[in-house]
Parts: structure tokens; C-alpha cells; sequence
């Protein structure tokens, strides 16, 4: 009549995926709390780099909240590390900043929705919608760098 389910392993598999995801997002900040310091240190103008030092200390917040979920779910603090380098020029870190905020809106919303623990999907929601203000700073130095 009713099929079974091992639901202890459908728990584990949704828990195994969430801290996997979790992980990457730990990393993804990570990475960019250290691109960010580069690009602040490239920015064309002291108005920017104050700016960008202000999404900076975002990212450090997102990662600082992203540790205390992962710890909560496995008892453990993550292995940080870099994803991918930050490019060297200004214009450049501007643009792959932009793709990389704009990604990770997706990604922190997908997060947020396959959660079950509210704390869990406020925290990435509230960072998705700072992720995306983040790009449209980016997106405003881009546009005044190529003209």
C-alpha cells in the first residue's frame, strides 16, 4: 500500500548536499574578501575604493555567517580556500566581480529555497540580495572605466 522510504536516508542526503553547498558559498566569499582587497587597492578613485572596501566587509559578514551554519551542521569549521583568482587589472576584477555576483544571487537563492531551517534561508537570502547590490556597484565602475 505505501512504498518505503528510507526517510533517515533522504535527511542525509538533503543535509550531505545543503553543507556541500555551504561549503562552496564559504569558499566563494573567501575568494571574495581577498579579491576585493585587490580591487580596492586598483580602484580609480578614493570614493571607489571605500565602496568597494563597504562590500568587502559584506563578504566577511556573509562568510562569518556562512561558518557558524557549517559549524552548527557538521560540529566542525570549514577548510576555506581560494576558487579562482582575482585578475590584476582593475577593469578586469570589475567585470569577473559583476559575473561572480550575479552568480551567486542565483546560487544563494536556490540555497535558500532547498532549506528547511529558517535561519539558514534568511541568512542566504539576506546575502543574495546584498550579492546583487554588489553588482550593480561593480556594473556603475565598469561602465565608468570604458568610457
Amino acid at each position: 500500500m505505501f512504498p518505503f522510504t528510507n526517510y533517515y536516508d533522504a535527511v542525509f542526503r538533503q543535509t550531505n548536499t545543503l553543507i556541500q553547498e555551504i561549503e562552496q558559498a564559504i569558499n566563494g566569499e573567501y575568494s571574495a574578501i581577498e579579491c576585493y582587497a585587490r580591487l580596492a587597492n586598483l580602484a580609480s578613485s578614493k570614493k571607489e575604493r571605500e565602496r568597494i572596501l563597504e562590500i568587502r566587509e559584506d563578504e566577511v559578514r556573509h562568510y562569518q555567517q556562512f561558518v557558524h551554519i557549517y559549524q552548527r551542521l557538521t560540529g566542525r569549521p570549514p577548510q576555506p580556500k581560494i576558487l579562482e583568482e582575482c585578475p590584476n587589472s582593475y577593469k578586469k576584477g570589475l567585470k569577473f566581480a559583476i559575473e561572480d555576483e550575479q552568480k551567486t544571487v542565483d546560487f544563494y537563492m536556490e540555497i535558500a529555497d532547498k532549506a528547511t531551517d529558517p535561519m539558514v534561508q534568511g541568512a542566504f537570502r539576506r546575502a543574495a540580495l546584498d550579492e546583487q547590490n554588489h553588482a550593480v556597484w561593480f556594473l556603475y565602475f565598469f561602465s565608468k572605466e570604458k568610457s
